[in-house]
């Protein structure tokens, strides 16, 4: 029975499959897009950790959000980028596992960061007089610590019952590797592998949406009641931002996730919006947390301006 098991500890890539004319193009629009990322997120992350005045548990539970977008981008770029250039059609298993881990990391925590934003956003408008009693930094760092504690456990028992497992494949056709890509090489019962992701997807999506509604509808029937007008528009633009950003993740997310359980769904379209998870939400994030919020905003133009008009 060993026979039947590939020990090897190289894969096979069979994904991207580039004629001569298109290397150059698909190089630079990768590379184009991972710069992108890595630009704005950096430049947030930045005007938060360097200004006093945004050490607030607002933005410091936001300047998780673009660490975590660095992460996942970072996972997926700096691979398909060297894939691409070096036109290398093998893979170590052991980088695979890794990208994978990092991937799943990033999808969890973002979710997880939204919704603490959620609760962040919910404490500040409707209970406003309580707001620093609740949102301590003792408290902010407790948030902070849990999100990342129960992504890395998550992610953790994942990954541990996958490498238990025996493979008997060795190809890739999936852009990235993931756990549902790695599941594919294995040959033996996977039920509790596929019992313990759908638990987990099923039980944090029922946790998360459940926050994420009725923090929303408490923060709506808070603007309601308001009668200043710009406590409700303010209000009304912090649910509108927050709940796009998070519902592109979830629509995103969860049909690559189903996709993987249904055969009959082009592969072309499965592969598009698995990288569409990496590629639109860490773009995207930074500018709709960032340019929309006035004290970030002004920030990073006011450090704009001093590096092109020095006094």
């Amino acid at each position: 029975m060993e026979n039947l098991y590939n020990t090897s500890s190289v894969l096979v890539l069979n994904h991207l499959n580039l004629s001569s004319e298109n290397v150059f193009p698909a190089f630079l629009f990768a590379t184009l897009s991972y710069m992108i990322i890595l630009f704005c997120n950096l430049i947030l992350i930045l005007t938060i950790v360097l200004n006093k005045t945004l050490h607030q548990p607002m933005y410091l539970i936001l300047l998780n959000l673009p660490i975590n977008d660095l992460i996942g981008s970072s996972a997926f770029f700096l691979r398909i980028i060297n894939d691409i250039v070096t036109d290398r059609k093998t893979l170590q298993y052991s980088a695979c596992v890794v990208q994978a881990f990092f991937v799943h990391i990033y999808a969890t925590g973002t979710v997880f960061i939204l919704s603490a934003m959620a609760y962040d956003r919910y404490i500040a408008i409707c209970w406003p007089l309580k707001y620093n009693t609740f949102m301590t930094y003792a408290n902010i760092m407790k948030i902070i610590t849990v999100v990342w504690m129960s992504c890395l456990v998550l992610i953790g028992v994942l990954f541990f019952l996958l490498l238990r497992l025996p493979r008997c494949r060795s190809e890739l056709t999936h852009p990235y590797c993931d756990n549902p890509s790695l599941l594919a090489l294995v040959c033996v019962n996977t039920t509790i592998n596929d019992i313990y992701g759908l638990l987990t997807v099923a039980i944090s999506q029922v946790t998360i949406n459940g926050v994420m509604l009725y923090t929303y509808l408490q923060i709506l029937l808070a603007c309601f009641r308001s009668k200043t007008s710009d406590t409700k528009a303010k209000a009304l633009q912090t649910c509108a931002t927050h709940l796009t950003v998070f519902l592109l993740l979830e629509c995103l997310g969860l049909f690559t996730i189903i996709s993987y359980r249904i055969k009959d769904i082009s592969p072309h379209l499965r592969r598009f919006m698995g990288v569409s998870t990496l590629i639109f939400p860490p773009t995207l994030n930074p500018i709709i947390y960032g340019l929309r919020t006035k004290e970030i905003r002004e920030k990073v133009v006011h450090f704009f301006r001093k590096i092109i008009l020095p006094s």
